[in-house]
């Protein structure tokens, strides 16, 4: 027993020790072939630019000589090897790089430049590679440090893989011909099917058709003053997509538990009255709704993420493990303020901002829409007409920067005083569109069921004393 111990200790380090002591994966014949292709065509310094940057090749020599090449090219500069030893030397890089004898090497490192860009994708390859041990390394030192927060680590464990990803990620661009057949066949899907094809329905008809529903790769914030129905409004859309269009969808609950964010879900989609029932009086016409209402719910392609201080690294990582697993259709966060920031130590505004960018990019990464709660300041209730601008997004104009789709909920009977003036508002609400980067703005009328804490489609009465919705 002691022996298999005394070796089960020995065996860590040996193993530690092999695994540090092994040279990193590098390719030098494919670096110098790199650059040995670059002095023979210069021209080729714009393709090989796509590939490759100087801090992917191993050797640091051929990290400054690959440098200095682009910055020649870039600059107008004819490349050759006299021109490109002047330089060196100039700079104080000629020794660096080891001297002429090693420039002679490069020069006859390949007979021709044709083959440039199948050389640079292996010096990415093995770039590739070393940073993801070098992830590993971090990881497994962090992995030791038992002052950390598992959950954190977890999270900055997945940032760091997918970080290589992104940064070794090959940039494409297309041709307009490519583009423009791509557009005319998501324009003849709309076509065919009523103008909703390719993007997730609010379940709303007339801000559908205002806004072409939730589209892929954008940002939609719905904003409002507390009480107003944001997280109401939300659910709604969420439940829409997950339950009648048989959609995944994630909803990050930042403000209510699970349990409260259920029971919200049963009674809006039941229609019954969610007082009577945390006051414990339920009607057996109410039971039976709430049974139904379970019934169809737990059939629904609905995840429910409610853990306190999410950080965006977080949010990311969960939103990603469920678009590889169940094919994410949609983001739901509510709401902004409340995301945990990355760097406490920058000013609000800075994180906000920062928050903004991270959700623009976690929506063009999947290619779904990212829709996201925010607040507005108090400055919305000191308007004449009390009605929300885009001005009155609370600590940040990043927020009207980066979102593609601004939504306001508006109840005008929030603000009445009168009993007459109220009873003339009460149930209506506007779904306020002020901004869209791809479409008109308008208003949108909806009814509010408070008791059901649910908005839906206006009846026909009231639209028919009322626009559906109001172009601005």
């Amino acid at each position: 027993m002691a022996i298999a111990q005394s070796e089960s200790r020995a065996a860590g380090p040996r193993v530690k020790s092999e695994l540090l002591d092994r040279l990193p994966p590098q390719n030098l014949d494919a670096e110098k072939a790199v650059l040995g292709s670059l002095l023979l065509d210069p021209d080729m310094c714009d393709d090989v630019a796509l590939v490759v940057r100087p801090r992917d090749f191993y050797a640091h020599a051929n990290q400054v000589l690959f440098g200095h090449l682009l910055a020649m090219h870039e600059n107008g500069v004819r490349v050759d090897i006299t021109l490109l030893v002047e330089r060196l030397k100039q700079l104080g890089d000629f020794e660096t790089i080891g001297g002429g004898l090693y420039l002679a090497e490069v020069a006859q490192s390949v007979p021709t430049a044709a083959n440039a860009c199948y050389y640079a994708n292996i010096v990415r390859d093995k770039a590739t590679l070393r940073a993801l041990i070098h992830a590993s390394t971090e990881i497994l030192r962090d992995a030791y440090d038992q002052s950390l927060d598992s959950r954190e680590m977890l999270s900055s464990a997945e940032e760091k893989v997918f970080r290589i990803l992104e940064e070794k990620g090959i940039g494409e661009i297309a041709s307009a011909q490519d583009v423009l057949s791509a557009a005319l066949s998501r324009i003849d899907a709309r076509l065919t099917h009523g103008g909703l094809s390719g993007c997730v329905e609010t379940g709303f008809k007339e801000l559908d058709s205002l806004t072409g529903g939730l589209n892929a790769s954008e940002l939609v914030i719905i904003a409002g003053r507390p009480s107003m129905g944001k997280t109401a409004l939300a659910t709604n859309i969420a439940t829409n997509v997950a339950l009648d269009q048989k959609q995944p969808a994630l909803f990050v609950s930042l403000e209510m538990s699970r349990l409260e964010l259920g029971e919200r879900l049963l009674c809006s989609h039941g229609r019954i009255n969610g007082r009577k029932l945390r006051e414990g009086f339920a009607s057996a016409a109410d039971q039976q709704k709430l049974v139904q209402a379970y019934s169809e719910l737990s059939q629904a392609r609905l995840y429910i993420d409610d853990s306190p201080s999410r950080t965006m690294t977080e949010i990311a990582a969960t939103a990603r493990r469920l678009k590889r697993r169940e094919q994410l259709s949609l983001v739901v966060i509510d709401y902004l303020q409340l995301i945990e920031p990355d760097n406490p130590k920058d000013t609000r505004q800075e994180q906000v901002a920062r928050i903004a960018r991270r959700l623009k990019g976690l929506a063009r990464e999947l290619k779904i829409p990212v829709l996201c709660l925010a607040q507005l300041n108090r400055q919305a209730e000191m308007s004449k007409d009390n009605r929300p601008r885009l001005s009155h997004l609370r600590e940040s104009g990043a927020i009207e920067q980066d979102a593609d789709v601004v939504l306001f909920v508006h109840r005008e009977e929030y603000y009445m005083t009168s009993d007459e003036d109220r009873e003339r508002v009460t149930g209506k609400a506007d779904i306020i569109v002020a901004k869209q980067r791809n479409g008109p703005t308008g208003d949108v009328k909806v009814d509010w069921k408070q008791e059901f804490t649910r908005f839906d489609d206006p009846t026909a009465e009231y639209l028919s004393d009322n626009e559906q919705f109001r172009p601005f």
